[in-house]
């Protein structure tokens, strides 16, 4: 299984960026899909999922309204759509597959990672 996130980049605050994951070796509309974010000096966060298991997504409340995941299932891939970036938004974002993540709840660990993609909001 590989999962290739890629996207990330240098943003001004307010300003929108699309991430992109990439997945091999699994099936992806079997899988549920995460999200997850790590600042520098901080935890590793959770950030969103899509379920393959109830179709909900779940957001973090620092995100509710401002990012969007979906999934197109033909193409193996997953995104996530960041609108009105902040710089507190600033980390390396990994995705990962295969967690927990129906009923609006998102667990806290994933079996499959990416590489993570560095996304930067600064002026």
């Amino acid at each position: 299984v590989q999962l290739q996130a890629f996207g990330g980049g240098l943003v001004q605050p307010g300003g929108s960026l699309r991430l992109s994951c990439a997945i091999s070796g699994l099936a992806l509309e079997k899988n549920n899909i995460g999200w997850f974010r790590q600042a520098p000096g901080k935890q590793r966060e959770r950030v969103s999922c899509t379920s393959s298991d109830d179709g909900s997504a779940y957001y973090a409340d620092s995100v509710k309204g401002r990012f969007a995941i979906s999934r197109d299932n033909a193409k193996n891939t997953v995104f996530l759509q960041m609108s009105s970036l902040k710089p507190e938004d600033t980390a390396v974002y990994y995705c990962a597959a295969a967690l927990v993540c129906a009923l609006g709840v998102m667990g806290p660990g994933s079996h499959y990672w990416g590489q993570g993609t560095l996304v930067t909001v600064s002026s």
